[in-house]
């Protein structure tokens, strides 16, 4: 079969997602990437034009319009989640129990149902009912302290380790992990996936070092945040940068070779002393050749030395155009990951206005046309 006519390795799990933003979108653009069957439930307008919205987080599924807040709606949930393995919501505690659609209303019509809910401080505890952002749970968790170089404030990271990284990645592989015990056990649970939990895990490793006394708290002072000057990003003459990742002493043999420099002539690269100083030196010589120079001159060299592209100029480096890492048919956005040898993901569908995939949406649920009209008729859509 050729990609893309080829069913993703979730084909068969169901999931309805309450629709939010940032990381739960995200989390369900994944499943569905993947073959899952998600049905984005949200506010719109059942007679929304069938055409492509720009937020590619809601790519992959149809987008339904209900009204959460009408009996009729939340009965069509409820009826929803009798066939679904998964229900996503991504509101603050306490929303979807007031609305009818806790977990304990879902477990009533369907005990297997995995609940994945989707916080920045989780489901209790004292900050469970406070606003924020990536920003404030890696702040929390300890994961926003360390980015930054040495006498700079941190450096908030995008909103890629909260959001992203410590949010919806750690609500896919919790909910899957609860599918998988459901089928098991004949039991959903709920998966509490707080991005200040998830953010914290991802900081394992640094841990690790601090327990070991490798790490100082003392920002851009390290390995791995600026510290030294094998792990820096340079800028050349051109305004633009190499990303210099030579950590082990072969790569960073080749690396100083690279340069012009004699390893003999050189301090031990593990002597932190010296470390200021040599950064000095890379840079004044990183700064006497363009970027695209300098990635010439170190393409067939394992030391670890990589154009920093703008992520337009990512979409067109040759890398990524030879993987295909990108779609680009349309507007451009990444294509599903990871890869799989028998039964890849695909770009389902573009992302949909709010509302306009009401009518297939629901058809391919089983709620057929004449019900669909009844639950229009009593303002359940939209």
């Amino acid at each position: 079969m050729e990609l893309g006519t080829v069913a993703g390795p979730l084909e068969g799990i169901k999931v309805v997602e309450l629709a939010g933003i940032g990381p739960s979108p995200y989390a369900c653009m994944l499943l569905a990437d993947l073959g899952a069957d998600v049905l984005r439930l949200e506010r719109g307008s059942p007679e929304a034009p069938a055409e492509s919205s720009w937020d590619v987080l809601n790519r992959s599924r149809p987008s339904v319009s209900v009204d959460l807040k009408n009996p009729g709606g939340r009965d069509l949930v409820l009826e929803l989640c009798e066939q679904a393995d998964v229900l996503i919501e991504g509101f603050r505690p306490g929303v979807t129990e007031r609305l009818g659609l806790g977990p304990q209303d879902v477990w009533n019509r369907n005990p297997r149902l995995v609940y994945g809910r989707m916080t920045g401080f989780g489901q209790d505890g004292p900050l469970s009912q406070m606003a924020g952002h990536d920003i404030n749970y890696i702040a929390i968790s300890g994961a926003l302290w360390p980015v930054g170089r040495a006498g700079d404030p941190p450096v908030p990271p995008l909103n890629l380790v909260g959001d992203f990284g410590g949010g919806a990645l750690f609500l896919a592989f919790g909910v899957l992990a609860a599918v998988l015990s459901a089928r098991r056990t004949g039991e959903g649970q709920v998966v509490d996936a707080a991005m200040v939990d998830g953010s914290a895990s991802m900081m394992a490793m640094t841990h690790s070092f601090l327990n070991a006394g490798f790490w100082t708290e003392q920002r851009g002072s390290n390995i791995l945040d600026t510290g030294a000057h094998f792990y820096e990003v340079y800028e050349t003459s051109d305004g633009r940068y190499v990303a210099v990742g030579a950590i082990e002493a072969k790569f960073y043999l080749l690396l100083v070779t690279g340069l012009g420099l004699d390893p003999a002539q050189l301090p031990a690269q593990m002597d932190r002393a010296t470390w200021p100083s040599m950064k000095e030196r890379f840079a004044r010589i990183f700064a006497a050749k363009t970027r695209d120079e300098w990635t010439e001159i170190f393409s067939d060299v394992d030391a670890c030395v990589t154009p920093v592209l703008s992520p337009l100029e990512a979409v067109r480096h040759p890398y990524n155009t030879a993987r295909d890492v990108f779609d680009v048919d349309g507007p451009n956005q990444p294509q599903p990951a990871p890869r799989f040898s028998k039964t890849p993901g695909r770009i389902a569908s573009a992302p949909q206005v709010p509302g306009s995939g009401t009518r297939e949406g629901l058809l391919s649920w089983g709620i057929d046309l004449s019900r669909q009209e009844s639950l229009r008729e009593m303002g359940a859509l939209g």
